[in-house]
């Protein structure tokens, strides 16, 4: 359940024996109760640890989505990152991380629970710090990934709207980018950290300018940093 309230879809609770109110309604069951009432409704085996993969798929039968071509992931680098993944031009998803660290195993969460047949992701050009973090973490991870000029994604938008800018970013295309960044970190990168440390603790700890370092090019998590 809380999947679904996270995502932001209507559901109503049955019990186990209850007649579905739609014969094509989508339900959720333990793996016992999808074998034995395989044929009616839409019936998708889930648990604790599949339930993130059982609202996808719920999601795309909604939508009508049994086939996918192109999965593109978006994402808008900041501090708190925007991403948004759409199948086939059509959106499936949208959130904003807490962690950069947490972008490229957010992806491949969200990837292994679709079948598809070809993945892009694609990164706005902003931030320059954290967009390479980014880039460097997706390629160690092995996924193909584009650089997009997200200059006009901000247009319009409520500002830090990072989830529809990163919608935005992923229905751009861009360059690929195949080698490692160089992350160099500016004086003014490095006192950025250090404000977010203050922040991340309520004022109570700011960590060093090497522990800043550290964590610009990704040696350590901000996190990590603080509990130094």
């Amino acid at each position: 359940m809380n999947e679904l309230k996270k995502r932001n879809v209507k559901f109503i609770l049955l019990e186990h024996d209850a007649v579905l109110p739609e014969r094509d309604m989508i339900w959720f069951g333990s793996e016992i109760e999808v074998a034995n009432f395989r044929s009616e409704g839409q019936p998708i085996a889930a648990s604790i640890s599949t339930a993130e993969k059982a609202v996808e798929k719920a999601i795309r039968l909604q939508r009508g989505i049994t086939q996918v071509h192109m999965l593109c992931f978006g994402i808008d680098p900041g501090p708190r990152p925007g991403i948004a993944w759409l199948a086939d031009g059509v959106v499936l998803g949208v959130a904003q991380l807490e962690k950069v660290e947490t972008v490229s195993a957010h992806i491949e969460g969200i990837a292994s629970s679709l079948e598809f047949e070809k993945m892009v992701v694609r990164i706005g050009h902003g931030a320059p710090l954290i967009r390479d973090q980014i880039i460097n973490d997706c390629l160690t991870h092995s996924l193909y990934i584009e650089q997009v000029n997200e200059s006009k994604t901000s247009r319009g938008l409520l500002r830090h709207n990072h989830v529809i800018s990163a919608i935005r970013i992923a229905l751009l295309s861009g360059p690929r980018v195949v080698e490692f960044r160089t992350i160099q970190p500016t004086e003014g990168d490095l006192r950025e950290i250090q404000r977010q440390s203050r922040k991340k603790t309520n004022g109570r700890k700011t960590i060093s300018s090497e522990a800043a370092y550290a964590v610009a090019t990704g040696e350590l998590s901000l996190d990590e940093a603080i509990e130094i």
